[in-house]
């Protein structure tokens, strides 16, 4: 870690035009659909997806009145995407609260999963744009694949990194490479500073997603706003435990994958398994791994002249490696 984390009230100015903006365009003929939807959107979300689209834009000397609108687009879809997760997942807890499947149910979090997807797409509609829309719907394609990858190597001890990257890009970073690469073509810049800005958003998605699945191992359920040790209890093969795995001799091995098997019934086994990730030195390696995603994202706006946004920018994904939550 690099000591002091970045203060994000750098950037309280754009949450606040953002929160506007997601507040003034949120509205439904239903009133469950904005009841749901007001609880699932606002408050506890960091916004980063909308903040590194309104970032990328003005990198690229973009400031249309629809800036802020537009950012909506991936806070929608990312929303979206949460209230399917907690469906699949069962969750009990989402953003410091119960999730809106808890209080509306499965079927009510599904539907509004669907209809914060389609606000999306309307407001996005808006940019006039075929690229803009051609650059969403294949991040949103790319996303469904990344969670069915997921499910399919669910309690998968077998999974591998490799795997494992994929489900983490697709599902993650692709939507954040997506918020990047539209700033790009929001603002009519060339090819090359598209390909640039979406390669810094990959990057940075894949670290930002790193540090999460660190979080779920060393964090704590009042801090990081869900239970910790989740993913290992849903049987979400993420990369500490590939690195875990991986370290073990044959009969440590096979005392982890029994362990792993009880996880569910068996306390001891779950604490135990816990425990030997936390202890183990894969997370200070994946740590590292994290801080070299950072480390490409910066590269990649070499080619844009020092400036205040490009600083903040570089703060932002600092960030993103030193937050606790």
């Amino acid at each position: 870690m690099t000591g002091e984390i970045p203060n994000l009230a750098l950037f309280e100015t754009h949450f606040e035009h953002i929160n506007r903006e997601l507040n003034k365009v949120f509205d439904s003929r239903v009133p469950l659909a904005k009841e749901i939807g007001t609880y699932a959107l606002l408050g506890e979300g960091k916004r980063l997806r909308s903040l590194i689209f309104v970032l990328s834009c003005q990198l690229c000397g973009y400031g249309g009145q629809d800036l802020y609108r537009l950012s909506t687009v991936f806070e929608y879809i990312h929303t979206s995407s949460l209230l399917h997760d907690d469906v699949l997942d069962n969750a009990e807890i989402r953003r410091r609260k119960p999730s809106s499947n808890q209080i509306w149910g499965n079927q009510a979090a599904v539907l509004e999963g669907d209809f914060l997807f389609s606000k999306a797409l309307s407001i996005a509609v808006s940019a006039n744009s075929i690229p803009f829309i051609s650059s969403l719907t294949r991040a949103t394609m790319r996303m469904s694949e990344g969670q069915i990858l997921e499910l399919v190597h669910t309690d998968d001890l077998e999974t591998g990194r490799d795997s494992y990257m994929q489900i983490i890009t697709d599902k993650t970073a692709i939507l954040i490479s997506a918020a990047c690469g539209c700033g790009a073509i929001v603002s009519g810049s060339s090819p090359d500073i598209e390909a640039s800005l979406s390669r810094f958003g990959r990057s940075v998605g894949i670290a930002f997603q790193l540090v999460d699945d660190l979080l779920d191992y060393t964090s704590s359920e009042e801090v990081f706003g869900k239970p910790v040790g989740k993913d290992l209890l849903e049987g979400k093969i993420t990369l500490p435990l590939i690195y875990t795995l991986a370290q073990l001799e044959p009969d440590a091995k096979k005392r982890f994958r029994e362990r792993f098997i009880d996880r569910k019934t068996d306390k001891a086994a779950y604490e135990a398994l816990l425990e030997q990730v936390r202890h183990g030195d894969v997370l200070e390696k994946i740590r590292k791994e994290a801080q070299g995603y950072v480390d490409d994202a910066a590269m990649c706006l070499k080619p844009f002249p020092d400036s205040a946004i490009k600083a903040n920018l570089l703060t932002l994904i600092q960030y993103i490696i030193d937050r606790t939550y």
